[in-house]
């Protein structure tokens, strides 16, 4: 099994700011030449979040400069490289919302769900009015391919009700990495050519004549390096 990598190795909290002051070169041997997150406290509240790439020096600002005055204890978390540093700070930040910190920090690639939401929301209502008012919605098939159960060409492509933009597939299949493109109306462009059925275009991807179940064989980024199933859109 393997091992799981920690992203704290060390930690000091809740330390008096007197503690700096005066052993300032005790303390300075466990920080000296390290990186991480920091905090500091007023009165035991939370007034200010920060990270360094050396700790000693931003700690020996912090007691002259503009916040020099207005904490009284701190804790430091010693972290394992400094990948994910800046966005674990603005992630602090955005929750906690100290007062000494100006900025709430931004993330990398992280996508913002308010729009989707307020989307999802407004169909909502549009449905719930529907059935109040009595007014019937023709159905969108749900099929897997171009033809709806009373035989006759389907309305939209399947993936199109789940969709509110364009998105991404991919699939590892005998050592190649293949992707295709779905349009906003659900239809699926893969090898130049296009398709309106996931299961159809994973047929053509894996060269077979026998229909496959393309709700399991794509994946989809849910958000920002998080690929899963295609079929997690449908739950």
């Amino acid at each position: 099994m393997a091992r799981r990598k920690s992203l704290v190795c060390q930690h000091l909290e809740n330390i008096s700011r007197e503690a700096l002051e005066q052993y300032q070169g005790i303390i300075h041997t466990f920080v000296r030449g390290r990186h991480g997150v920091y905090a500091l406290y007023r009165r035991n509240k939370l007034y200010y979040v920060g990270l360094a790439r050396n700790l000693r020096n931003r700690l020996k600002q912090h007691l002259k400069d503009r916040h020099g005055l207005s904490w009284d204890r701190f804790s430091v978390y010693l972290t394992i490289g400094d990948q994910h540093m800046r966005e674990l700070e603005s992630l602090i930040v955005r929750i906690v919302r100290p007062r000494g910190n100006k900025q709430l920090g931004k993330f990398a690639k992280s996508e913002n769900l308010r729009p989707d939401l307020a989307r999802r929301i407004r169909e909502c209502d549009r449905q719930r009015l529907d059935d109040l008012l009595g007014r019937n919605r023709v159905p969108v098939e749900d099929e897997d391919d171009d033809r709806g159960r009373d035989g006759r060409k389907a309305a939209q492509p399947p993936l199109a009700r789940y969709l509110s933009k364009p998105i991404k597939l991919r699939r590892r299949y005998k050592g190649r990495m293949l992707r295709a493109n779905v349009r906003r109306d659900g239809v699926i462009r893969f090898n130049g050519r296009q398709y309106r059925s996931p299961s159809l275009a994973a047929s053509v991807a894996m060269r077979r004549r026998t229909a496959c179940n393309g709700w399991t064989f794509w994946t989809y980024e849910r958000a920002p390096g998080d690929w899963v199933r295609l079929a997690e859109l449908r739950k």
